[in-house]
């Protein structure tokens, strides 16, 4: 599932992203790389996972090493989250970039029987997240940055797999604004633990495979929302919580604001992915 080396040498800073093998989390892979960071490459593909981690690895002064996990299946995610905890005494930053696009136009389901987009984009970040915890808090000052989207639209909490009226669009807009949601959840849970926690909207129309499959043309390049993410990644001026369109603090939609929204989102992901959480700190059952 991985390479055996290299491990991260002392002092440098550990990184995961996930979905890192192609588009914006391949441009955010190599660039930490560049700048001395040991990179946690995730993605599906192995073959682009290892062509990432020996150019990271050949360039220097950072290094990296390939995980392979669908977030399609919770026990991928869960065999994930269980290799890096042993592999790893730290963890400094998370970049939650893992992610499916709007087309095809076509509704899903998942082996764990959960429509695709609200599982990859969604639950299986918050079930990584708060799987990782215990290496993020014991790393402190760390970081968790969600890459979400400026297409939001409100969960219907009475059809959150859309089995009626369904439309890629809005299974992703929903899967992104959770997103959102997930961030201020954590960033209140997580208060004075020295976690700093942060979402964006990257940029507009990247010209990323998701972009190509939804057949739209390009209005951003990828290296523009790179610079905006890591923004998030690296500044200190801006309060845990807060959402980024581009490099500008921006208003998400409303419910991400809503504290019985939010409570219901969480509660829900937590049925679904297993985890009980109490004070903020979850656990897997079973």
């Amino acid at each position: 599932m991985a390479q055996a080396t290299p491990a991260p040498a002392a002092g440098q800073k550990v990184v995961l992203v996930t979905g890192s093998t192609s588009g914006l989390g391949r441009e955010l892979a190599l660039r930490l790389g560049a700048r001395g960071d040991h990179v946690i490459v995730h993605g599906r593909n192995e073959e682009r996972g290892a062509e990432i981690v020996d150019a990271i690895n050949a360039a220097g002064p950072g290094s990296a090493r390939f995980y392979r996990a669908d977030f399609a299946s919770f026990a991928e995610v869960r065999t994930l989250a269980e290799t890096l905890l042993a592999d790893y005494d730290r963890m400094d930053i998370l970049i939650n970039n893992a992610g499916f696009g709007s087309a095809p136009d076509e509704r899903w389901v998942t082996e764990d029987g959960h429509e695709y987009r609200f599982q990859v984009n969604y639950l299986s970040t918050f079930l990584l997240t708060h799987m990782l915890m215990p290496r993020l808090l014991e790393s402190t000052p760390s970081r968790i940055v969600n890459v979400s989207s400026g297409a939001q639209t409100p969960i219907d909490f009475d059809d959150v797999m859309i089995e009626n009226d369904f439309s890629g669009r809005r299974a992703y807009a929903q899967s992104k604004l959770a997103q959102i949601m997930f961030t201020h959840d954590l960033a209140e849970d997580l208060a004075g633990t020295g976690i700093v926690v942060g979402s964006l909207h990257p940029a507009t129309y990247m010209p990323t495979g998701m972009v190509r499959r939804l057949g739209a043309t390009p209005r951003a390049t990828i290296a523009e929302g790179a610079d905006a993410t890591m923004q998030v990644v690296d500044s200190d001026d801006f309060e845990s919580g807060q959402y980024f369109s581009g490099l500008r603090p921006a208003e998400a939609n409303a419910q991400a604001y809503d504290p019985e929204a939010r409570a219901r989102l969480r509660e829900l992901s937590q049925e679904l992915t297993g985890l009980t959480c109490r004070m903020g700190r979850c656990r897997l059952e079973g």
